[in-house]
């Protein structure tokens, strides 16, 4: 594989961006994606809202795409921003790294930041691993992302029974021997569209599933340990009621499924948290449309007919969360 440099496609590590967004009293939004539709609306919709972004890539996506075709993408994105004379600015980000040799494939791919999660190793593993791949992307200029602490659910690759909060007392060892640049936490959030048990949850006068609040606590006292340093939120998907009701409308099975409440995440913005994730509700998004077009128009078979609607009501979503939810939108400088 041909190597290249991120700073050669035209992206930025997410330094900048979260020294402003700490500034701020916002995070900058992190969104997956898998495909070109989902790319599309990512792109458009930080463009529309003149957010900041960040374009995020797990292993198993990365797989799925073809690490070749990944970059042309990620050089079709920029090319399509200086198209919309739009300031708007972008990294490139592996999600949930699990080795040394995946890091570093990536960083020699183009990407601009990674994540290297050790967090199911004991701790002095986890620490040997993260500072190994920090040596190593900090001579490429690429920001590297930390995790303490684990995340229940499913996503990709990463798959927890349950969650271990991050425990305030590591993260300034943690932070000072691995010489990462942001670190992601466990406060409640959790992975996948079924984030927490209905045993976890209480219910409201509707009867909806009401999740347990994320822990303020915890994130306070991380902040107050390691004051101004950029914390992250894995597993913060809203799990949107209204596409949930129309996937199951649909013929959809999503039981008991439920996310984080964006009023909790508007508050966790305007703390450290400086990088906010969101893979489940852009499936959620897409699979609800596609469904209600499939079982609307059962004779359609014309992708465009199904991936277009779907692609624009994901970007309807990513401007929505930029403008009420992250408070990115009108950050690109």
């Amino acid at each position: 594989m041909e190597k290249i440099s991120y700073k050669d496609i035209g992206l930025v590590n997410t330094k900048e961006m979260f020294k402003k967004a700490m500034e701020g009293k916002y995070a900058i939004p992190a969104y997956n994606f898998n495909n070109m539709e989902q790319l599309q609306a990512i792109v458009f919709g930080c463009i529309e809202s003149n957010s900041p972004f960040i374009l995020q890539v797990s292993s198993g996506a990365r797989k799925y795409a073809n690490q070749t075709l990944l970059k042309y993408m990620a050089m079709g994105a920029v090319a399509m921003i200086r198209e919309a004379n739009s300031p708007v600015k972008f990294a490139l980000h592996l999600d949930h790294g699990d080795s040394f040799e995946l890091c570093k494939s990536c960083i020699e791919s183009g990407f601009s930041s990674v994540m290297i999660d050790g967090s199911h190793l004991p701790y002095e593993e986890n620490i040997k691993l993260t500072k190994q791949v920090v040596e190593f992307a900090h001579d490429h200029d690429v920001t590297v992302e930390g995790e303490l602490g684990v995340l229940a659910g499913i996503e990709d690759d990463v798959s927890a029974e349950k969650s271990t909060y991050t425990k305030p007392e590591e993260v300034e060892d943690f932070v000072s021997r691995t010489g990462v640049d942001s670190l992601a936490i466990s406060i409640g959030t959790s992975h996948g569209a079924t984030k927490f048990k209905p045993e976890q949850c209480t219910r409201d006068e509707r009867g909806v599933l009401v999740p347990p609040p994320l822990r303020f606590d915890i994130l306070e006292e991380i902040e107050r340990r390691i004051p101004g340093f950029p914390i992250v939120l894995h597993g913060a998907s809203s799990v949107l009621p209204e596409y949930v009701e129309m996937i199951n409308a649909n013929g959809g099975k999503l039981k008991d499924a439920v996310g984080i409440p964006e009023d909790q995440l508007r508050r966790a913005a305007k703390s450290a948290v400086c990088k906010i994730n969101i893979d489940s509700d852009g499936r959620l998004v897409m699979t609800a449309i596609i469904r209600k077009i499939f079982n609307e128009k059962p004779a359609e078979f014309d992708p465009r007919k199904y991936l277009g609607p779907a692609r624009d009501e994901l970007k309807k979503m990513i401007i929505r969360k930029n403008i009420e939810v992250l408070g990115s939108a009108g950050k690109a400088v």
